[in-house]
């Protein structure tokens, strides 16, 4: 994770390249479906659910497979946001399991010497961007809550992928190609370069034996083996060391992590009732502000593919990341008006802001309304940039139960930092 004065000293960030477009087709299913971001993780999700597991259980075989097939997108290191729907229940869970940052940083992390912000690749690259990773943590509580199949079963299509080996993808091979400053330590060059320096190429058979050592001994001993022992250990002495920027990332940080559940934030849109993941997430209020504005116009001009829609929808989403940039943070440090980001007459005093016929020059937050106790308090717009480097898979099983989960290292290849077969 990198701080916004990281990101807003530097105008050439880099998101994850892109490799081709290719045509998108709907399908349906009678009885359970998986979308992931990659055929092997599909796959497995799919063998799980075959098997009768439950969403969670799928998804978590699909995030150790893709961890191995799309490392550059997300995994063991980084941290996810999950929404799971119970049918049984009727109702709606939010698991936050994104990382956090070590208890021993200040708000010095990201400057230099000389009080200006480093850039983003120095700030991204190397130790000093690393926090504590949550996806682990996540995956085993909405299992402990959730799954069906034992926990070991779910990694098997991982583990026989990582020695077996899978064939490089084109995917995967852009990644590599036009990723700046990737193969910046030496396990990072090792596994996915050649010895002339060239990415392995597309179709090369890459195996992993220990990322399949690691799922192994978390197949056995649950994710207390991430948390504590050789594994933490290579984790911290992979980032306090590192040669490119040492961080402060301690053995007591990752042993006191703990993924949490929180509320899901929930509006009304039409006929319909939204959800989505709360604060720290800004993913929820963000998308129901957005519907909150657009509501306030006709269906006429709201006609699907029609240029008006296409203007109002753009304009509203400026509107709303504008206001998801001043006041969305991490709720247990800081105050966020949640509520007041996506009330009806908010929204309707920021819907008359736009102009049907023409875009606005610029755009600020507006001001929703505080609790009494926080209304005190300022705060400013920062540059915060949504990178395409992250992975989402969407999963429903036969019972009914869905899962929806957005799954992250941050940047491509996130610290450039690899330990024990992840990044």
């Amino acid at each position: 994770m990198t701080s916004g004065a990281a990101q807003a000293a530097d105008d050439t960030i880099i998101p994850e390249a892109a490799s081709r477009i290719s045509a998108g087709a709907t399908t349906s299913a009678e009885h359970f479906m998986a979308v992931t971001a990659n055929p092997l993780a599909t796959a497995a999700a799919v063998e799980i659910l075959r098997r009768g597991g439950s969403a969670v259980d799928a998804t978590i075989a699909a995030q150790w497979v893709l961890g191995l097939v799309e490392p550059q997108a997300s995994g063991l290191g980084g941290g996810a946001f999950m929404l799971y729907w119970s049918q049984q229940q009727h109702q709606l869970h939010f698991y936050d399991g994104r990382e956090t940052a070590p208890a021993a940083v200040d708000d010095q992390l990201f400057l230099q010497e000389n009080g200006e912000p480093l850039n983003f690749l120095d700030a991204a690259i190397g130790g000093r961007s690393v926090g504590t990773p949550g996806v682990v943590k996540l995956l085993a509580l909405s299992h402990q809550r959730h799954g069906k199949l034992a926990w070991a079963e779910l990694f098997k299509p991982a583990i026989q992928l990582a020695e077996r080996g899978f064939a490089i993808s084109p995917r995967l091979y852009t990644l590599l190609k036009e990723t700046p400053r990737l193969a910046v330590n030496p396990e990072i060059d090792k596994y996915f370069f050649l010895a002339d320096g060239n990415p392995k190429p597309i179709g090369f058979i890459l195996k992993n034996p220990a990322y399949a050592k690691t799922l192994k001994l978390l197949s056995r001993q649950g994710e207390k083996a991430f948390y504590a022992g050789p594994i933490a250990g290579n984790i911290v002495r992979a980032v306090q060391h590192n040669r490119n920027q040492p961080g402060k990332l301690a053995l007591a940080d990752l042993a006191s992590y703990q993924a949490r559940e929180r509320a899901p934030v929930c509006g009304a849109f039409r006929q319909y009732k939204v959800c989505g993941p709360a604060p720290p997430s800004s993913g929820g209020s963000t998308v129901l502000a957005i519907l909150g504005m657009l509501e306030n116009f006709s269906d006429g001009q709201l006609t699907p593919q029609s240029t008006s829609f296409y203007h109002l929808f753009a304009e509203a989403s400026r509107l709303a990341a504008a206001d998801r940039d001043t006041y969305i943070a991490d709720p247990d440090f800081v105050p966020v008006p949640t509520a007041g980001l996506i009330a009806p007459a908010y929204l309707a005093q920021r819907a008359a802001l736009i102009d049907p016929l023409h875009s606005a020059s610029a755009v600020k937050a507006g001001q929703p309304t505080w609790p009494q106790t926080d209304a005190a308090r300022n705060y400013l717009m920062s540059r915060s940039p949504e990178l395409i480097s992250t992975s989402h898979l969407s999963i429903v099983d036969a019972e009914g139960n869905a899962v929806s989960m957005t799954t992250s290292i941050e940047t491509a290849f996130g610290s450039r930092l690899f330990v024990d077969g992840f990044l």
